[in-house]
């Protein structure tokens, strides 16, 4: 648990970056905080690895003051991922992965075993092990950050807008596979981000901050999108906060119904030797790609489904990939959320 009480950050100008915050991170969650430039929400990070010291409040860190912690100490146990990678190029994956190990005394063969570990379990192959910066792609060397910060197994991690500087590809591929790592290794993050659609699919809660490091709303996602606080917090994620309420509903809470002999609206759905759905067909016209949805989709992901298919009918397969049935759009609409209005809207 990351507590912050009362937290302030004035610098001599007189400029408050951060003003009496008051805000409390679980462990093992991923919080993200969600704002615009300037709204404090870099500066409330740095503060927790004393990066910058805060004017006056406190910062605990599991019911300890991470101001009475020598700073060497604090940071081991906080991984730290930066907007660009920050890797040395001189030094090869491997070698940039293992800076933490060498630093705690770890021996050679254990630094090479920890990182190799870390290059899989990032998703990237192991014979970049001894790669130079220089020779990966960006979003390599985002994941190789992301390794370098879990090398020593911190309890805490904190990103600063880890994948803001790679294209939206990638990026899109960074965050499904973070959220995957997430379920895996269960490590308090602290994420800081300006994306809104970001904070939705990655954080367990969202702090949306307001300049000078207020925070307007703090909750699950879900409850933002759905009752937001007041008209900047409606105005801040914008209006299609019903499309961004489908990526948290998930897909499997919606029947679906097999498809016969006779398909959908004279629509079926070719299928390979293995049950996996190709195309729906129609004689006489031309085939059209399935977009299928595995049981971890979401309605999202059902609405384009639904919405690619001639039949009007979103595809729903197994964890194989095995056809199961079709959800047709009639009985996709009744699960579609409708969020709350606010001042603004009315």
């Amino acid at each position: 648990m990351i507590t912050l009480h009362d937290v302030t950050k004035r610098y001599p100008d007189g400029t408050v970056a951060v003003g009496n915050l008051s805000l409390e991170m679980p462990s093992g969650e991923i919080t993200v905080l969600l704002g615009s430039s300037g709204c404090g929400k870099t500066t409330t990070l740095r503060m927790i690895n004393r990066l910058i010291e805060p004017t006056s409040g406190r910062i605990d860190l599991d019911g300890k003051d991470v101001g009475a912690v020598p700073v060497h100490e604090l940071r081991r146990g906080i991984g730290y991922v930066i907007q660009q990678s920050g890797l040395f190029p001189h030094r090869t994956v491997a070698e940039n992965i293992g800076v933490v190990p060498k630093l705690l005394g770890w021996d050679r063969k254990r630094q090479r075993a920890r990182a190799l570990e870390l290059i899989e379990l990032v998703g990237l192959d192991q014979n970049m092990a001894d790669r130079f910066p220089s020779q990966l792609s960006g979003g390599q060397q985002q994941r190789v950050g992301v390794a370098r910060a879990l090398a020593a197994d911190p309890p805490v991690l904190l990103m600063d807008e880890p994948f803001g500087a790679v294209d939206p590809v990638r990026r899109g591929a960074l965050q499904h596979e973070f959220k995957r790592l997430q379920r895996d290794l269960g490590k308090t993050v602290v994420f800081v981000t300006h994306d809104v659609d970001e904070a939705v699919l990655l954080g367990d809660r969202i702090a949306i901050m307001e300049q000078g490091g207020v925070v307007a709303q703090f909750g699950p996602p879900e409850a933002l999108l759905a009752q937001p606080a007041s008209d900047f917090v409606a105005e801040f994620i914008g209006g299609t906060r019903g499309i961004k309420l489908l990526s948290l509903r998930p897909a499997h809470a919606v029947p679906y119904v097999e498809l016969g002999a006779g398909g959908m609206q004279g629509w079926t759905v070719r299928t390979d030797d293995g049950g996996r759905p190709a195309a729906w067909v129609r004689p006489g016209a031309p085939d059209v790609p399935v977009e299928a949805v595995r049981p971890d989709g979401t309605l999202r992901d059902l609405l384009d489904s639904a919405i690619a298919s001639p039949a009007r009918a979103a595809v729903r397969v197994d964890e194989q990939g095995v056809l199961l049935g079709a959800v047709p759009f009639d009985t996709l609409e009744d699960h579609l959320p409708q969020p709350a209005r606010t001042t603004a809207e009315a």
